[in-house]
């Protein structure tokens, strides 16, 4: 392999990083070249200097590289295209979530090398938690293990004292660790798993950081919109929106139900995963099953012909007649082709139900985690 970085002209996207110095630069330049040697990758980057006033760092894939092995940012391919093994290799995955990065049309900056290297292990770590997950499926109930957690109504789920936050965390969620299947709604089950590939990273890149993460648990949950805000950054948009079928692998997504009958129906709006890599997405209700784009897109088409009453009238799918209706769909390759033209669309904007797919426009991935450079702000307990 061809040892020697490449140069080219700046442009948008790729892995950046934001020095403070010309030292630090050319620190961060050669810790991050150690990287991607040590994966056999060093010989497919081009870096630029983006402004020599404000000392910045770009690195990314060669162009025709990113032509060959993502055509239009396609990273569903990206495995297949290199023989990775992202499911059963973690240097595989690593090698997976570095490249995904580096030929993204948008950038992903970092303040240094350590922050960017905490990112690929938060990642590595949300890939591990999300493969070993495991749940009941429930929009509306919730439990956890009585040993590690209580609840209340104001602080919502939280840890007893004396418990680890990672082992409440797996615990709740992995059933290879608890024994036990228990409920979620598919978001808060995404929640978990982000707060633990943060809480395991922090354990040793920021144990004051990781201390206050187990304090806040101890005294209050945060979810929902405020978890968002305090944990993910998004990247993409309605106006900018990403290509359709560019993941990196640790990303949470969004898949919406373009159907705006069986929408209503509590649970099934949409569906929240993560990116796997390897061309899959989590199925956490059959974790040995993880879905395809083209299997997922399936499923979601088929809760508009799976929708019904229940005896008090409320609107509920029916699972059993999602999974025939999808195995019938699979056997006829037409039938598969004319659904992912509807759903492999960019969804509509809320509220609307007109031309749009199940895709969206932006995906979601942590913070940063280290001492001193930080965005991760734990409110008040």
């Amino acid at each position: 392999m061809n040892n020697a970085l490449k140069t080219s002209a700046p442009s948008g996207g790729g892995i950046h990083i934001q020095g403070t110095s010309k030292l630090g630069n050319e620190a961060a330049r050669k810790n991050f070249l150690r990287q991607l040697e040590s994966l056999g990758l060093d010989g497919y980057v081009n870096t630029s200097q983006s402004d020599a006033r404000l000392p910045s760092l770009r690195f990314q894939l060669r162009a025709e590289l990113a032509d060959e092995w993502a055509p239009g940012c396609d990273t569903i391919q990206l495995g297949d295209k290199l023989a990775l093994d992202a499911q059963g290799n973690a240097c595989d995955l690593e090698r997976e979530i570095l490249l995904s990065m580096l030929l993204a049309p948008v950038a992903f900056e970092f303040p240094s090398h350590d922050e960017l290297a905490s990112a690929v292990r938060v990642r590595k770590n949300i890939v591990a938690a999300a493969r070993r997950t495991s749940l009941a499926f429930h929009a509306t109930e919730a439990e956890r293990p009585a040993e590690y957690w209580t609840y209340d109504e104001d602080r919502g789920f939280t840890i007893l004292p004396g418990k680890p936050l990672v082992t409440a965390l797996q615990k709740a969620t992995q059933p290879d660790v608890s024994g036990k299947l228990y409920s979620f709604s598919c978001y808060r089950a995404t929640e978990y798993v982000i707060l633990l590939g943060i809480a395991q990273e922090l354990e040793k890149a920021n144990p004051e950081l990781f201390t206050r993460l187990q304090q806040q648990w101890n005294t209050r949950a945060i979810k929902s919109g405020e978890f968002h805000e305090v944990f993910l950054r998004e990247y993409g948009s309605m106006g900018e929106p990403l290509p359709p079928k560019f993941y990196v692998p640790g990303d949470r997504l969004w898949f919406r139900n373009p159907d705006a009958h069986s929408s209503d129906v509590t649970g099934y709006e949409g569906s929240w995963v993560f990116y796997l890599g390897g061309g899959l997405f989590t199925n956490f209700w059959n974790r040995d099953k993880p879905f395809t784009l083209a299997t997922k897109c399936l499923e979601i088409f088929h809760w508009r012909n799976a929708t019904c009453r229940d005896h008090a009238g409320e609107l509920r799918i029916d699972e059993e007649i999602v999974e025939q209706r999808v195995r019938e769909s699979m056997n006829d390759p037409a039938e598969v082709e004319r659904i992912l033209q509807v759903m492999l669309r960019l969804r509509d904007p809320q509220g609307v139900y007109v031309d749009g797919g199940c895709i969206d426009t932006s995906r979601e991935y942590p913070r940063l985690v280290c001492p001193g450079t930080s965005d991760l702000v734990l409110p008040a307990c």
